[in-house]
């Protein structure tokens, strides 16, 4: 089968269902070095908008890909690191929605939505998911930990008045951590800022997956409902993830063409083989574990599988 560049998956998505993934960001290049980010730390700080790839060989991949009709409920333009620091990013969405009839989603920090011109590129998406997990200067640098040029007040005003503005579906997404902001002071300063957005859907999440850093801990069951509760939104920590597929013929470059944009722990790759009526599914686990690019993490009493990120020199 054949390996794809940009495309991957289709992947489980606990807001969307099956999604297929589109790649236009080099592993790791962020604008945020969030503490809680499932890939780990952000390796190039950046926030300067950047044609990383050609988007024609972009559409290309993704329209040979689809010729295959396979199943999902969305494509999601996510990339490996923050997708709206593509410079191309307008031409990529109408270029999808041309070879699809499948809504195309975003997934964003957010810091980015006060620029007119990404404003502008994401005005043909159907849906736009933005993070809000801080909600001043002080914790907004304790989380999300920006580049130096961001500030809060300018990134809450650009989701604000993209929120006035876009006319597709806008999901907002907080993830709470234990001790940090789901405390009952803290939901309700986020809750303020929440009201001031125009948004569809609220989805409140916690780290499932190994965080960027290792202090970083899941909420409780009991803070999970208390923010539902106060903020009106929908808990997604619990829902599990089913639907791993891939293309890739031989199982474990299936793995590692997965886990390289999406983490799994030991029983999803365990089911996905068994899906794939994989053979020999220990021989599998053994090459993950003496693959020194592929991470391997303790997390939550069990294991947990994802590529490790390398910045080319110079960078």
């Amino acid at each position: 089968m054949k390996e794809y560049r940009y495309v991957y998956g289709p992947v489980p998505s606990r807001r969307m269902g099956i999604s297929l993934g589109v790649s236009q960001i080099p592993q790791k290049v962020c604008n945020n070095s969030c503490i809680y980010c499932q890939l780990g730390r952000t390796l190039q700080m950046s926030n300067k908008k950047e044609d990383f790839y050609n988007y024609e060989d972009i559409l290309d991949e993704a329209a040979d890909y689809l010729k295959g009709k396979p199943y999902l409920d969305v494509i999601t333009v996510v990339g490996e690191g923050e997708p709206t620091l593509y410079s191309h990013l307008g031409e990529l969405i109408t270029g999808l929605k041309k070879l699809t009839d499948k809504p195309v989603a975003v997934i964003t920090n957010g810091a980015l939505l006060m620029d007119e011109e990404v404003k502008k590129g994401l005005s043909n998406a159907d849906i736009v998911l933005p993070s809000l997990d801080a909600y001043d200067e002080k914790s907004f640098k304790i989380i999300n930990r920006p580049h130096g040029k961001i500030s809060f007040s300018e990134v809450y005003k650009g989701i604000r008045d993209f929120s006035e503005t876009f006319s597709g579906q806008l999901w907002m997404e907080t993830m709470l951590m234990n001790g940090i902001n789901d405390d009952d002071a803290s939901l309700y300063k986020l809750k303020e800022l929440l009201d001031g957005i125009k948004y569809d859907r609220l989805y409140i999440n916690t780290p499932v997956r190994p965080p960027a850093e290792c202090e970083v801990k899941e909420s409780s069951v009991e803070r999970i409902e208390r923010a539902v509760d106060l903020l009106g939104g929908v808990a997604i920590n619990l829902a599990a993830s089913k639907g791993f597929y891939s293309e890739i013929k031989d199982d474990y470059e299936a793995v590692l063409s997965i886990i390289k944009r999406h983490p799994m722990n030991q029983h999803e790759i365990k089911s996905f083989l068994e899906e794939r009526d994989c053979q020999d599914k220990d021989t599998v686990f053994e090459k993950l574990l003496s693959n020194d690019e592929v991470e391997k993490i303790d997390y939550k009493g069990y294991v947990t599988y994802r590529g490790v990120a390398k910045v080319k020199k110079g960078e």
